[in-house]
């Protein structure tokens, strides 16, 4: 056991304690003194072993028995070697198994050191492409490159199906200047499942997945997953050029708004794959008339009922539905149909599952350090401490990661509102800012940092803000002071208008300033307009049944309310189901009752919300000056008493322009006078009461202008208005 004494015993107790930092200083390949001259030794850690000898990868033959110190630790001196060399480890255990595989402590894998420097200042933004796990290739051997950041724990290690789950077999190596521990560990294959066992400084042993995952096991496993990063051959190129050039509040913008799993289901219940879906989706979207897919519940997590806003897997699509590859097919296929693909993404919160990020290595380290600030009170998560540069780094990188391996067009920022203010959801009892405000100041830097590297980095893709109250300048510069997203959710908008369209007609006169109100502040920022998920569960009932009145009434309210929304300045959203009038609320358990189809009015509806995604996309002058008033023209917005509005859509050509008349009452309203710009012949080129729709068939064709003063105009048509409906006019000569 002399032998024994050159090895540093603080590193030799140290790993039998299972608290090691630094394991590559002892086990692997190292130079004594031995008798007087330096001779090359090696040391191996495996426990379960009786006997442990090395040979070089292309020399098998030639082997090198170590002796046994104890507790699993072998040791021995290598003759006639003097230069460091790969070698495998061979193994058999008292029961006379046999095991080998490449000793991972024979290779360097530190960080490089700018990978460090940019570390430290909190701006690695390919940090993606370094922490999780990742194939390549050392010293001419493949495996996998390991990296997690941790800094309080004790010790850390990688298990995982390759190595019976046991934290003693590949412990990493800390960098203690940036608080990551690192390892490569060779002959890994696709689809290996890992996790990190971490020693926290209370000496307990957690299990944890890995943060930076690009694949996680399907629930209810936890363990993540190992993947390829450059597997998948694109085919969009053209699309990703073209994207490029886009300024996308001058473009029109129809999204239809998905939950991949509830949208169709298998005949025995199970989900479609993203290779399934996506030729039958693009198909249905594509002829429907949108521009977008966004989808909900992609992010890896796992309740099926939170429906993805409670999100494990930062950057990995969940397995549900297949493979990471699996993922990238199906936004090639929405490409390739000139389809956008935006992602719903949770900065705002994250789930407290023990395998998750809540108290990673033992301390707070994604959350918040302090309780009042840590804990959200409404949804039972936990809130991530934006003031901390390596949890904005986690969160920038997250983003930045679907851009870069998955080419989506944009991100959906859920709950934006939760993260600005500090008292959110906390009825007054909260800590004030430095200055004794509300605001959250750390997570404005962060939001306002995360849009700007967003979009230096991709132009051309769209961030969009889930936020429900009145906080200035959420689409504005930021160097104007603004967060700098690109859209945000009307959510003053929705909520006026729902409340108006449940009205029973009769009384919509006394709730008139509900249509018109949103016109003040339209044009204050880039507004999307969403009839979305929420509004169609949880006791809110579909959208049919928002409606009032008999069926034909029911069909004819939200025949006009999905064409007010369409005529209406802002980019449009609308939840799957809602196109047909799906008649149940929606639930991830069960897909879209899509049997409704066999009923007339259930495919009028559908055939009417085709028609007016193919309309809006035809008439620039309905979102080509979205963001400005000299896009919108009021012609009659007072006229509560008969619960008509009638308006100007304005292009950039006078050509273009549009009139709308709309009439959220029963009553036709026949010869009634709207008030032009010009004389000359209009045209109705779209009509929600036609037939065709299921409407009453009152409809106008052409109509020619006279003089007269109207409405502070010179020139009107005469028209008839029909019942619960919207008429669309257009000059033509």
């Amino acid at each position: 056991m002399e032998k024994f004494n050159l090895l540093n015993q603080d590193l030799v107790s140290s790993l039998l304690k299972g608290e090691c930092k630094a394991p590559h200083s002892l086990l692997g390949l190292h130079t004594y003194q031995i008798k007087g001259r330096e001779q090359l030794t090696a040391c191996i850690y495996m426990p379960g072993a009786v006997e442990v000898a090395i040979a070089p990868i292309d020399d098998r033959q030639r082997r090198y028995k170590l002796e046994s110190m104890g507790e699993g630790l072998f040791f021995g001196a290598l003759p006639r070697r003097k230069h460091l060399f790969k070698y495998r480890v061979f193994c058999t255990d008292a029961q006379g198994n046999t095991w080998e595989y490449i000793d991972p402590y024979s290779f360097t894998t530190l960080l490089p050191e700018e990978d460090i420097t940019l570390l430290e200042e909190g701006t690695h933004y390919e940090l993606y492409k370094k922490f999780g796990a990742h194939f390549t290739t050392r010293d001419g051997v493949d495996g996998v490159l390991f990296a997690v950041w941790a800094p309080e724990a004790k010790r850390v290690s990688v298990v995982g199906n390759f190595n019976l789950w046991d934290g003693r077999r590949h412990a990493m190596r800390f960098i203690p200047s940036v608080g990551v521990w690192e390892i490569f560990i060779p002959e890994l294959k696709d689809l290996d499942c890992y996790k990190y066992e971490i020693k926290t400084a209370y000496d307990v042993v957690i299990y944890k997945a890995d943060p930076y995952a690009m694949m996680g096991e399907l629930r209810p496993n936890t363990a993540s997953c190992i993947f390829p990063e450059e597997s998948y051959k694109w085919h969009d190129t053209k699309w990703m050029e073209r994207r490029e050039k886009k300024a996308w509040y001058k473009e029109a913008i129809s999204i239809y708004e998905i939950h991949m799993g509830s949208w169709k289901k298998h005949e025995d219940g199970t989900f479609y794959t993203y290779r399934e879906l996506a030729d039958a989706l693009a198909k249905y979207v594509k002829d429907m008339g949108y521009t977008h897919v966004e989808l909900i519940g992609t992010m890896e997590h796992p309740f099926d009922g939170s429906w993805g806003y409670q999100v494990t897997g930062y950057f990995a699509p969940t397995s549900r539905y297949g493979t990471p590859d699996d993922f990238k097919y199906f936004i090639d296929v929405m490409h390739r149909n000139q389809i956008g693909v935006l992602l719903d993404w949770v900065p705002a919160h994250f789930p407290k599952d023990s395998f998750g990020l809540e108290k990673f290595d033992g301390s707070a380290l994604y959350e918040h350090f302090l309780e009042e600030q840590a804990c959200h009170p409404q949804w039972g998560t936990l809130i991530f401490n934006y003031g901390r540069k390596e949890v904005s780094l986690f969160l920038i990188n997250s983003a930045l990661s679907w851009f870069d391996r998955y080419h989506i067009d944009g991100l959906r920022v859920d709950a934006v509102a939760s993260m600005l203010y500090l008292d959110f959801g906390r009825e007054g009892s909260y800590i004030p800012n430095k200055y004794g405000g509300r605001e959250n100041l750390e997570a404005v830097e962060f939001i306002q940092r995360l849009n700007t590297v967003v979009y230096e980095k991709y132009p051309g893709v769209m961030m969009i803000a889930e936020e429900s109250t009145d906080w200035i300048g959420v689409t504005h510069p930021v160097d104007q002071g603004g967060l700098g997203f690109g859209f945000k959710w009307n959510m003053g908008w929705m909520n006026d208008y729902l409340k108006y369209m449940e009205t029973d007609p009769f009384f919509r006169k006394y709730e008139h300033n509900k249509i018109t109100f949103s016109l003040m502040y339209a044009f204050n920022e880039n507004f999307i307009l969403p009839l979305s998920h929420d509004e169609v569960v949880h006791g809110k009932s579909p959208m049919i049944y928002k409606m009032p009145g008999d069926e034909w009434r029911k069909f004819a309210n939200l025949r006009a309310c999905y064409g007010y929304m369409f005529m209406h300045p802002g980019k449009k959203l609308l939840f799957m189901g809602n196109e047909f009038a799906q008649t149940n609320e929606w639930t991830e358990a069960r897909e879209l009752t899509w049997d409704l189809l066999e009923y007339e009015p259930h495919r009028q509806m559908q055939h009417y919300v085709k028609d007016l995604n193919h309309l809006y996309r035809k008439e620039k002058c309905l979102w080509q000056l979205d963001d400005t008033y000299e896009g919108f023209e009021w012609i009659d917005c007072d006229n509560k008493d008969l619960s008509i509005i009638a308006f100007m859509r304005k292009g950039k050509k006078k050509g273009d322009d549009l009139i709308i008349v709309v009439n959220f009452t029963p009553e036709v309203y026949k010869e009634h006078y709207i008030g032009v710009d010009k004389l000359g012949t209009y045209e109705e080129i779209f009509a929600s009461d036609a037939t065709e729709y299921g409407g009453s068939g009152i409809v106008n064709g052409k109509l020619e202008a006279k003089e007269g003063h109207c409405q502070g105009r010179e020139q009107y048509v005469s028209m008839n208005i029909p019942p619960l409906g919207i008429s669309v006019l257009k000059w033509i000569k």
